[in-house]
């Protein structure tokens, strides 16, 4: 939070390696937001894309609030949500085989990827949005409601309508 709090600092003042480090800081994570919500890998670097160009537009009057992770997590949440709002058909992503792994095994995580992800989008947007941030991003109800707007108590209730809605949904389709 203090590395976090220096680098706006340093981004605010025009240092383009305090935005680079930021950037390499949460991408893998923003990466992980979005390719929870979208099942498009090009759409998933495009809204990357598109938060961080954003979010470089705001230097030096950037102004933070609450944690930088949590912000940027907000940001790549709502843009994949505009994302599959404007499709007309949700695309599966393919699957490549890792060289590390047998195909076998590859072919069965995929699977299993693909049936949580068409699970997922079949929760309600506000829903998904609280799993996504709360499982995938690890930020705190606390700070899903002060970036969202909302109150905690309706966080914690979409997340847990969500995940009994994902154990509806899932019953007996993946296997740990």
């Amino acid at each position: 939070m203090i590395e976090d709090r220096l680098l706006i600092r340093r981004f605010n003042a025009g240092d383009m390696d305090a935005l680079r480090r930021i950037y390499e800081k949460y991408k893998p994570a923003m990466l992980s937001v979005a390719g929870a919500l979208l099942n498009d890998p090009a759409a998933i670097e495009d809204v990357l894309h598109d938060v961080f160009v954003k979010f470089a537009s705001q230097a030096g009057r950037f102004r933070l609030k609450g944690s930088l992770k949590g912000y940027l997590a907000i940001c790549v949440a709502n843009r994949s949500r505009n994302v599959n709002r404007s499709r007309v058909q949700m695309t599966e992503a393919g699957s490549e085989v890792s060289a590390d792994r047998e195909p076998l095994q590859a072919a069965s995580d995929a699977e299993k990827r693909r049936v949580v992800s068409l699970a997922l989008a079949q929760l309600p947007h506000e829903q998904r949005q609280a799993v996504i941030l709360h499982v995938v991003s690890s930020l705190r109800f606390r700070e899903i409601a002060r970036q969202t707007g909302e109150s905690i108590n309706t966080i914690q209730s979409r997340y847990r309508y969500g995940l009994a809605k994902l154990q509806y949904l899932l019953n007996g389709e993946v296997d740990a």
